[in-house]
């Protein structure tokens, strides 16, 4: 096992979820609510991530990213390096590519909340953000937490993404996934086993857990 790769894999994945913890919250909610010219296509954009290839994905951050593009440019001036093959640029591939694992569960959460109770709370004089942390949170709490999970589990296995635009430097973009393509070119195939089952049992109760508090929600609900 690749510790120093797992750690770093764990860090990304950690900082992922908090970046889009509120992003999620914000924009699942909104599209919930809301109803406005070309909700559909954002939408779609926001899908977009599902069903590009990882590569090609990652080749279009990586453009957008380069120091020699416009946006990459005041990043660069931003954050004082660029975001190419960094750990900072990783946490930003990560928080595009998961926009859709994030922001969609929460979304349906919030849509599943009858429009009645949110009504009620305003016309007992609670504020919106009253409304939003006293009602809708604890309503769409399932979906939230799914949504989580579901990005820290994603993103801990990510490989295309993560190589497009971090490379393989150790202890800065070097994750488990790339540390397993390394063992297979390698031909160190215990080590990569090793590393891949790791994953494979992390994913299933990742998976697992989803499911049960989705479906506890549905029965007790």
């Amino acid at each position: 096992m690749d510790w120093e790769a797992l750690l770093l894999s764990v860090k990304l994945s950690a900082i992922t979820v908090l970046c889009l913890l509120p992003i999620g919250i914000f924009m699942g909610r909104y599209l919930a609510y809301r109803q406005f010219y070309g909700k559909s296509l954002l939408q779609a954009l926001l899908a977009i991530p599902l069903i590009l290839p990882p590569t090609v994905l990652g080749y279009y951050l990586l453009v957008f990213l380069d120091g020699s593009s416009f946006i990459g440019h005041l990043l660069e001036k931003l954050f004082g390096q660029t975001l190419v093959f960094s750990f900072e640029g990783l946490v930003f591939a990560s928080i595009i590519f998961n926009l859709p694992f994030a922001i969609q569960p929460m979304q349906r959460a919030f849509e599943s909340i009858p429009r009645e109770i949110r009504e009620a709370g305003a016309c007992c004089g609670m504020s919106p953000t009253k409304v939003l942390f006293k009602i809708e949170l604890p309503l769409a709490w399932t979906g939230i937490v799914s949504a989580m999970v579901m990005t820290f589990a994603h993103t801990l296995g990510e490989f295309g993404v993560v190589l497009m635009i971090g490379g393989n430097i150790p202890a800065e973009t070097k994750t488990i996934a790339i540390a397993i393509y390394d063992r297979v070119q390698a031909f160190d195939n215990q080590a990569a086993a090793t590393m891949s089952a790791f994953l494979l049992i992390f994913s299933v109760i990742a998976i697992s857990f989803t499911y049960l508090i989705t479906g506890n929600n549905k029965h007790y609900g």
